[in-house]
């Protein structure tokens, strides 16, 4: 089944819904989430993109992101997102907290285009990870301090 995503204003209000690779291909504006994962140290849990993803394989990103379904919450799909690419029992994360929006467009050398009205989570976390290949290649605990200077390097 086709995964669809939420095209939305620039106010957050659905007008409506497109599948995944038509929306990127057309540069719609959608709903998306990105969440960073903290654990005891302020570490913060980063991922790589899988070699197989549609777009920025192999990219060293945020904890975990992706697009809330139709009638899903941005938490709820989170957390289903969280499980399904990390393998991250809910009961071993707490309190998950939308923090700021923003929206960003990004446009890659293979013709799609990300643009994203992203709500930005965090969360604590300090359990097991248990990756799912076809999604995370490789998971780091970093700093904030070592990821902006591996940023400026």
């Amino acid at each position: 089944m086709e995964e669809h995503v939420i095209l939305v204003d620039t106010s957050d209000q659905e007008i409506g819904t497109m599948g995944k690779m038509e929306a990127h291909e057309k540069g719609e504006l959608h709903r998306a989430f990105s969440v960073f994962l903290f654990n005891e140290e302020g570490d913060t849990l980063l991922q790589q993109r899988a070699e197989g993803k549609y777009h920025s394989p192999g990219l060293w990103t945020n904890s975990c992101c992706s697009h809330p379904r139709q009638n899903e919450s941005v938490e709820d799909a989170a957390r289903r997102r969280l499980g399904e690419e990390l393998g991250i029992q809910l009961s071993d994360v707490s309190d998950l907290a939308r923090q700021f929006h923003f929206i960003y467009r990004a446009d890659f050398d293979n013709g799609l285009t990300e643009h994203e009205l992203d709500h930005v989570l965090t969360a604590k976390f300090d359990g097991v990870v248990d990756l799912n290949e076809e999604e995370v290649q490789d998971v780091q605990w970093m700093s904030i301090d070592d990821i902006t200077s591996d940023m400026k390097a």
